[in-house]
């Protein structure tokens, strides 16, 4: 009999426990789930009380509706915009509730149906299983907006194969299912009207056992392959110009490439950079540059810096303006400051990305153990030819 652990009046997150079986539903379809202050509280006040509760073996997640999440809750932030400080809390317990997901000691399963974007992914990636659809969307589109790709995604963007995580995280490129499997940011990939059985499958095996929930979940999972125009096959043009030192470079490596036969694609991704924040875009780089020769806790420090930062408008007031522009007013117009690349030098790049005052950084343990390092290893992107 399944016993429901939270109050009917809180239904944001709701938290079941069947047995052995622990099951986390992000609920605010109408908000495509994106993730409060409140959602933050509830999913580490989950995950932490099922850690250590010796009749919690696994834990699944989910979201209702047409998204598994879409990210943080840019309302919330802009809200909070003439107190730069008010958000604190929140990104505090969301850098740690990162931490905590990498880290967990538990057998986790995300089931990811449509959007699963930013922040959201978070509760995705990082997991030992995470089963996409056919209708399952993920992006890491910050940089747009005048913000960063946080939330732990510098440091497994820049462990993917190449500079395919710099050409995610600058472009905001939606990657689809079958793209999240090869890139290896998935682990299986089942049919979307096959996902409420394995869910009802997963609660019946009423066991954390690795072998057994891979087992169970392979049952339900088709082998799938990148269509032919995929992005993911355009990984030497990726390389060529994602490799780039700054982001004047990549594009005018772009521009190279986008004027060779067969080379069509490259033009909207063009003007996706030209539009989106200079200041997001050069922040954003040199995180995902950093994070290649950074741990998981030292990113997750730097981003946690660079967040307070950015909302604190240290060098500029993008975010605010990037949300404006695509959630309040829906103009979709933003006047970025500064306006293009060549006003914004690197030592004013440099003030976001100083290390606070030791009792303002983040506090998490300097470990290596988390789940997530090396899972792209034997995906299917490192097959494809070169």
């Amino acid at each position: 009999m399944a016993q429901q652990v939270i109050s009917p009046d809180e239904e944001v997150v709701l938290g079941e426990e069947i047995s052995h079986v622990r099951l986390i539903t992000l609920n605010r379809p109408r908000q495509l789930n994106v993730i409060s202050s409140r959602v933050v509280s509830l999913l580490a006040e989950y995950l932490e009380k099922w850690e250590k509760d010796d009749d919690a073996e696994l834990i699944l997640i989910k979201g209702v509706g047409r998204a598994f999440s879409a990210g943080g809750d840019l309302k919330m932030f802009y809200d909070g915009r003439t107190s730069k400080d008010s958000c604190l809390e929140v990104v505090y317990r969301m850098y740690w509730l990162c931490y905590h997901i990498h880290t967990y000691k538990k057998t986790q399963v995300a089931l990811v149906q449509g959007i699963s974007m930013g922040g959201g992914a978070s509760l995705m990636v990082p997991l030992k299983f995470s089963v996409v659809t056919e209708k399952t969307v993920f992006a890491t589109p910050e940089a747009s907006i005048g913000f960063h790709t946080d939330c732990g995604f510098s440091y497994m963007l820049s462990r993917l194969p190449g500079h395919l995580g710099e050409y995610v995280a600058l472009t905001g490129a939606r990657l689809n299912g079958k793209e999240l499997i090869a890139a290896g940011f998935a682990t299986h990939f089942v049919p979307s009207e096959k996902l409420p059985e394995l869910e009802k499958r997963l609660v019946s095996l009423n066991t954390g056992a690795e072998a057994a929930v891979k087992s169970t979940i392979e049952e339900f999972s088709i082998d799938v392959q990148i269509d032919e125009e995929s992005v993911l096959n355009k990984q030497t043009i990726i390389d060529e110009c994602f490799s780039k030192d700054s982001v004047e470079e990549i594009i005018k490596s772009l521009e190279v490439e986008a004027i060779k036969e067969g080379n069509g694609w490259i033009s909207p991704v063009l003007k996706g950079l030209r539009r989106s924040s200079p200041t997001g875009l050069k922040i954003t780089l040199r995180s995902i540059q950093e994070g290649r020769k950074q741990s998981l806790a030292e990113c997750l420090k730097k981003e946690f810096r660079l967040t307070m930062n950015i909302l604190r408008t240290t060098i500029s007031g993008d975010v605010y303006e990037g949300i404006r522009a695509l959630t309040i007013d829906k103009d979709n117009s933003p006047k970025w400051e500064p306006s293009t690349l060549d006003k914004l030098d690197d030592e004013k790049v440099n003030l976001v990305f100083q290390p606070f005052e030791e009792d303002l950084e983040l506090k998490i343990p300097d470990r290596e153990d988390c789940r997530w390092e090396g899972k792209y290893e034997n995906s299917a992107y490192m097959q494809i030819p070169k």
